[in-house]
């Protein structure tokens, strides 16, 4: 499957909007899909707060739709697909509450985001329930994967888990490729 940005239909009138955030139908046809299992949230205080690179090994990988539901990310996927033309590629694009946008992030990537203002909340769903044994990541900053961050500050906000991440060199996993490169995301 591929990495998919997609922006759900508002519907607006006096007293605001409404959306459907995941449809099956509609987003299978998008090249969106999963039998999701597990939702998630997390609030970030401050702006320049990175959260990842985290993955799940297999056989627990997890493909995820991520959205902003409060304040601006600048959201990535890395293909970590050994076999893939675009192995230790990226894209990136920024997720608002505002806009309402989201990205598909299937299994076999790594994924990120760094916070672009304060007090963000970040929704996401995923396919495979958490499952600490498979647990893995890497390294924000690697220098293999040459990130583009948008950065907000010179350092930022860390947990001890992420700023103790792997370089890519030196993280396990084993992802299948499936025949689809990473491709340029629409915005």
């Amino acid at each position: 499957m591929p990495v998919v940005h997609l922006t759900p239909q508002r519907f607006a009138d006096d007293r605001g909007w409404f959306t459907e955030t995941w449809n099956e139908d509609r987003f299978q046809k998008l090249g969106v899909c999963g039998e999701f299992c597990q939702d998630n949230q997390s609030a970030s205080l401050k702006a320049g707060t990175i959260r990842g690179i985290h993955f799940q090994r297999v056989p627990h990988a997890q493909a995820k739709l991520v959205r902003c539901i409060k304040g601006r990310i600048f959201d990535i996927a890395v293909d970590l697909r050994h076999a893939s033309p675009t192995f230790k590629k990226w894209v990136g694009i920024e997720l608002s509450a505002e806009r309402g946008n989201q990205l598909f992030v299937p299994a076999g990537f790594g994924h990120a985001f760094l916070t672009l203002e304060d007090d963000c909340h970040v929704a996401y769903k995923v396919d495979a329930y958490y499952a600490p044994q498979a647990d893995g990541g890497i390294r924000w900053d690697d220098a293999e994967l040459a990130i583009n961050w948008p950065m907000v500050s010179a350092a930022p906000i860390l947990s001890d888990k992420d700023a103790s991440l792997p370089s890519l060199s030196h993280s396990d996993f084993d992802f299948p490729y499936d025949g689809n490169p990473l491709a340029s995301l629409s915005t």
